[in-house]
């Protein structure tokens, strides 16, 4: 009898279990549960049911943590700023390069090419051995320059000017070591904070963050939002392979695409909080200034290896698709 029950036993130890065990995937939200993105990944959790997975999310706020949790194994995948994403993944990481994304037609285009599945290998990586891919990228929308004095118009006035930067992003720290701005490092959970409280005079974001983080306080009677985007805040999905089945990755980057109508006239939605007093428009010249800045930094950054260049190709492609009067369109290097 004991050895049937043995044999019984190892029999059934190879057949999958129906009830699968809840996989637990940490979310970077600035608002925590009460965010747009968490509340997009709640719905990507029931969509993932049809998947066959039983999704647990863990709501941060604290975005160095969410991700310290998923590099020690506590999450099978997490969801954060693709600027930090970008050491999993240089090709998706790259999408959200300064100046690279100037509006919504292009970042459409842009984050709808890389999901696709023709780009399915260069989803996946492979570092110091371990597996990684990734399986969604969502839009947070344009970030703007935000100073707390309206006579910060141009880039000659931003020189010796302190422009609080993630730490953890070189692109950012070099492209305000350009104009001659001061580098403040912050986190994504203070960078704001700094320049409400006058720490900083300059800091840019979406306008994901405007209302949360009342960065009227920042702006103050004299303060504005440069009208002119200076990169696409995007979210990446980021999982290991090995824990979820061969069709995982392709299933739910399919998801993420439907899902980015709703997500643009979510930005437009938010961005339309933002009160038109504070809005400052750059005329021509410094809007020429500004775009020839960002692409020398890009080549520049390229080369360094922080961007990878086919995506650069790709989002060049894609803006001049859209504007082929754009006068980076004759010009090579990218």
């Amino acid at each position: 009898m004991k050895n049937k029950l043995l044999i019984c036993a190892v029999l059934l130890s190879g057949i999958p279990s129906l009830a699968q065990a809840k996989q637990d995937i940490c979310i970077f939200d600035l608002m925590g549960k009460a965010g747009e993105s968490y509340k997009t990944m709640e719905e990507w959790a029931l969509a993932a049911k049809e998947w066959n997975r039983d999704i647990q999310l863990i709501a941060y706020q604290n975005e160095e943590l969410a991700d310290k949790d998923f590099k020690s194994g506590k999450c099978d995948a997490v969801y954060m700023t693709t600027m930090r994403a970008r050491q999993y993944n240089k090709f998706a990481g790259s999408i959200d390069a300064l100046g690279g994304v100037p509006n919504n037609a292009i970042a459409l285009k842009a984050i709808t090419f890389v999901l696709d599945k023709r780009n399915a290998k260069r989803l996946k990586t492979t570092i110091d051995g371990e597996e990684f891919e990734i399986g969604g990228i969502g839009q947070i929308g344009p970030a703007y320059i935000f100073v707390n004095d309206r006579a910060i118009n141009n880039l000659e006035k931003a020189r010796g000017k302190k422009f609080a930067v993630l730490s953890y992003d070189k692109a950012q720290i070099a492209m305000v070591e350009r104009v001659g701005a001061v580098p403040v490092p912050s986190d994504i959970s203070n960078f704001v904070k700094k320049f409400n409280n006058g720490e900083v005079p300059m800091v840019g974001a979406p306008a994901y963050a405007f209302k949360p983080l009342e960065m009227e306080k920042g702006l103050g009677s004299k303060g504005a939002l440069i009208n002119f985007p200076v990169l696409n805040v995007t979210m990446d999905l980021v999982f290991r392979p090995q824990k979820f089945p061969a069709t995982f990755g392709a299933q739910s980057r399919a998801w993420f695409v439907k899902q980015l109508p709703r997500q643009f006239n979510m930005v437009k939605r938010l961005e339309s909080t933002i009160p038109a007093k504070y809005r400052m428009n750059l005329n021509k010249a410094d809007v020429e200034k500004y775009q020839m800045l960002l692409r020398e930094g890009r080549i520049d950054l390229t080369k360094q290896g922080v961007y990878d260049p086919t995506m650069m190709s790709v989002l060049k492609r894609a803006r001049c698709t859209v504007d082929r009067t754009n006068f980076e369109c004759s010009l090579a290097g990218e």
